[in-house]
């Protein structure tokens, strides 16, 4: 049997996703993501409703305005896909909880700030700093949280990148991570706990070097080929909660006994 609720959190997540693609379009340049409404990047002319449904509007006029068929870029589907399959698979792994709603907009926050990072190489302190604020206010008022896991998470995850990222620039005498970085990892920290911090790390540092090298290789680029790292510390975040919960759980207490009081 279909699960409503599934349904119900797909849809949402497309509808999401749309207005993603409109913050990740709009906010870099300094436009409103309200005024004006969708409208055609090639002829200015206004994007009708049954013309703007999330993917299947984009599958059915082939990527292209009716009015003047310039091509839209296939990224707008697939952020509306890539949302409402988050959505869907975030319910389905935890189900009628508290918990499900700042993952929602976690992950809501995680995908367009991820985005825009591909696209300008910057994080926005409207997500970051916003996203520390929330998952430290979700830690204080959800019974199904901890407040000091939370915060121990701000100062770890922070606190690693920013050491990371000190003595990379001491002995490259560059910088090699941003301050957007740090402060993601701060966010992701403050909605998953201390405990997330070491394996959003590890996961991000080996799919980064993964994708890194492919495509320093692919594009024949140097080692010192600018990429943004932000999606995949975001990615790392979305593995823990699916995967890597039990897992560094499980580590910590066989390893570090003692630390399980922190929890």
């Amino acid at each position: 049997m279909v699960d409503p609720i599934a349904i119900f959190l797909f849809v949402l997540g497309a509808l999401f996703g749309s207005f993603a693609n409109v913050v990740i379009y709009r906010w870099p340049k300094g436009e409103s993501v309200i005024r004006p409404g969708s409208h055609c990047g090639s002829c200015q002319k206004p994007v009708a409703w049954y013309d703007n449904v999330p993917i299947f509007a984009w599958l059915y006029l082939r990527g292209r305005c009716r009015q003047c068929g310039a091509a839209y870029s296939i990224r707008y589907p697939l952020v509306e896909l890539l949302m409402a399959v988050a959505f869907t698979a975030l319910y389905l792994k935890i189900g009628h909880q508290w918990i499900l709603l700042e993952y929602l907009i976690f992950a809501f926050g995680l995908i367009t700030a991820s985005f825009i990072d591909l696209d300008h190489m910057l994080l926005p302190d409207v997500f970051t700093l916003s996203g520390i604020g929330l998952g430290l206010l979700g830690a204080l008022l959800n019974p199904e949280r901890s407040f000091w896991p939370s915060l121990w998470g701000v100062l770890l995850g922070g606190g690693a990148l920013w050491a990371v990222a000190s003595i990379y620039a001491a002995l490259r005498k560059q910088e090699g991570m941003g301050g957007g970085d740090i402060k993601l990892l701060a966010w992701i920290g403050a909605v998953l706990g201390w405990t997330s911090v070491p394996f959003v790390i590890i996961s991000s540092s080996l799919i980064g070097s993964l994708i890194g090298l492919t495509v320093v290789a692919v594009k024949k680029k140097g080692l010192d080929y600018a990429i943004p790292f932000g999606p995949f510390l975001a990615i790392g975040a979305i593995l823990y909660i699916f995967v890597g919960h039990a897992a560094a759980q499980m580590y910590l207490r066989f390893f570090i006994p003692s630390l399980d009081s922190l929890n």
